[in-house]
């Protein structure tokens, strides 16, 4: 019996919107991973506190959206790890935690193209797939075909969590960028405006 493979798909999802959940639906049922979870960050600690969501309110706010979505799950793994909290480190963490699965990263053409500055870079590449989405503008540049990392097809999303926290601040509907669980928990919460 062969491991589980799941991609982790960190971000803030603040909020969590189509884009994220096209991503993370097309890694989770086209590619050869059997699950995604959504790793919500925590407050990054260097930004200012206002800017980033509740983590916890960003987290259910996930779970609202993947709702009875087999292979979609969201968690707070990182929330419980030291700040900051390095993709490595967490990496690691989820291995001793889960021996049974694989841990694959998922991550944008953007972030591909700068990640020979992440911590542990070359640890990353030798010990873990990568999964890479295309992003407009970009190019994953050499690392493209470096035999950890698989581009995809993944179907490409112009939308923004700014644009989204801007919408609703500015009073503009959101309908259809995110799913309508999401918009009442936002509106119940008053949050963004």
């Amino acid at each position: 019996m062969s491991n589980r493979q799941v991609g982790l798909f960190f971000g803030s999802f603040n909020p969590v919107h189509i884009g994220h959940l096209i991503i993370a639906n097309y890694m989770a049922n086209y590619t050869a991973l059997d699950e995604v979870w959504f790793v919500v960050s925590p407050q990054n600690p260097f930004k200012e506190k206002k800017s980033l969501g509740n983590m916890y309110d960003r987290l259910e706010m996930v779970n609202l959206a993947i709702e009875g979505v087999d292979k979609l799950k969201a968690s707070d793994i990182e929330f419980k790890l030291p700040q900051p909290s390095y993709t490595i480190d967490t990496l690691t963490h989820l291995k001793e935690k889960y021996p049974t699965k694989d841990f694959i990263l998922i991550m944008g053409e953007d972030n591909l193209q700068g990640l020979m500055k992440w911590k542990n870079a070359d640890i990353l590449l030798r010990d873990y797939r990568i999964v890479v989405y295309p992003r407009p503008g970009y190019d994953g540049g050499e690392l493209k075909n470096h035999p950890s990392i698989t581009m995809t097809e993944t179907p490409v999303m112009e939308l923004s969590s700014t644009f989204l926290r801007q919408a609703v601040k500015d009073g503009k509907s959101i309908k259809f960028y995110t799913p309508d669980k999401v918009i009442e928990f936002i509106d119940k919460k008053g949050l963004y405006s």
